[in-house]
């Protein structure tokens, strides 16, 4: 992403999407949509950023 605007209270380590700051561990995004793939989620691994979009 061109010209990333961190935003400090959204860290993120995955740089294969779009909204990641390369230079610092952010995304760039003013909020993000966390969501779940498993009907009754019971652990951390049940959970996903659903605002993420693989970098082009």
């Amino acid at each position: 992403m061109k010209d990333c605007k961190a935003n400090h209270s959204i860290k993120c380590v995955v740089s294969s999407c779009d909204y990641h700051c390369q230079n610092e561990n952010y995304c760039s995004l003013d909020s993000i949509r966390v969501g779940t793939h498993e009907a009754n989620p019971t652990v951390e691994q049940c959970t996903d950023c659903q605002s993420f979009q693989k970098r082009k």
